[in-house]
């Protein structure tokens, strides 16, 4: 009898207390002039190459696509990304952090 009453005191506390989600990180992200792209708020970069990027945030997957793409910067600690070249698309997904292709491989 004591293990039922300490089990239903444990789920009174967690339906008057409920845990509390995680806070998402700030994101931004700004284009200067079509030729640089200052992210904050990068988890992860799953992916990249001369003509596409996928990068992480807690608001979804970020693809930026171009020409000539480099990342010039990249620190996730801090959040921030810097990228240069001929950018012609910044699209989002709702893919969760961490779910892309080379995530999938490596688990």
């Amino acid at each position: 009898m004591y293990g039922i009453e300490r089990q239903a005191s444990f789920f009174m506390e967690i339906l008057k207390n409920p845990p509390r989600s995680t806070p998402k990180k700030a994101h931004s992200l700004r284009i200067d002039s079509r030729t640089q792209a200052f992210l904050t708020g990068v988890s992860n970069v799953d992916s990249f190459n001369d003509e596409v990027i996928v990068a992480y945030t807690d608001y979804g997957e970020l693809i930026l696509r171009g020409k000539g793409l480099t990342i010039e910067q990249l620190n996730v600690e801090t959040g921030e990304l810097s990228v240069r070249g001929q950018i012609a698309s910044a699209a989002y997904t709702d893919a969760p952090a961490g779910k892309g292709v080379f995530s999938k491989i490596f688990r």
